[in-house]
């Protein structure tokens, strides 16, 4: 049984990644069966993505589109198709998770956090150790950096 107090016992659903080949075209679809309206669209050059999320509740749905054939949105289309990338985590401390998670044995792809715009940070966990999910951990500044970003 986890430890209550554990930062990664504390996690919750944060949002849904959702890989599609163009977020122009996958959006109508996603609000009109959420009853939402998309989010601005953010390219993330780092990762070869542009995103967008729909906020309909807890937790928001993530559409992923590539900005170019090497991407890995771009790979993971070509041999998934359209469809779930990943389930993301809200954790308290990302640190911590990470280093809990790695005395676990878990199999992690982000040793270290990656920070995103200042107001966030991220890393994901090798499906591989998460029954075949590929699985990121969010954590925010601060709660009003988690309630007006993405």
């Amino acid at each position: 049984m986890a430890d209550p107090r554990s930062p990664v016992s504390s996690a919750k659903l944060h949002h849904i990644g959702v890989a599609c080949r163009a977020i122009d075209g996958a959006r109508r679809a996603w609000e009109l069966a959420l009853g939402a309206p998309c989010g601005p669209i953010i390219e993330v050059p780092e990762e070869g993505v542009r995103i967008a999320f729909i906020r309909a509740g807890e937790p928001k749905v993530e559409l992923l589109e590539p900005t170019g054939p090497e991407s890995p949105i771009a790979k993971f289309l070509d041999s998934r198709g359209e469809g779930v990338h990943h389930l993301a985590f809200s954790v308290a401390d990302i640190d911590l998770a990470l280093a809990e998670l790695r005395a676990a044995g878990v199999r992690l792809i982000d040793e270290r956090p990656r920070e995103r715009g200042g107001n966030r940070r991220i890393a994901f966990l090798h499906p591989k150790g998460m029954a075949g999910v590929l699985t990121e951990l969010v954590q925010y500044a601060t709660a009003e950096a988690e309630r007006e970003g993405y």
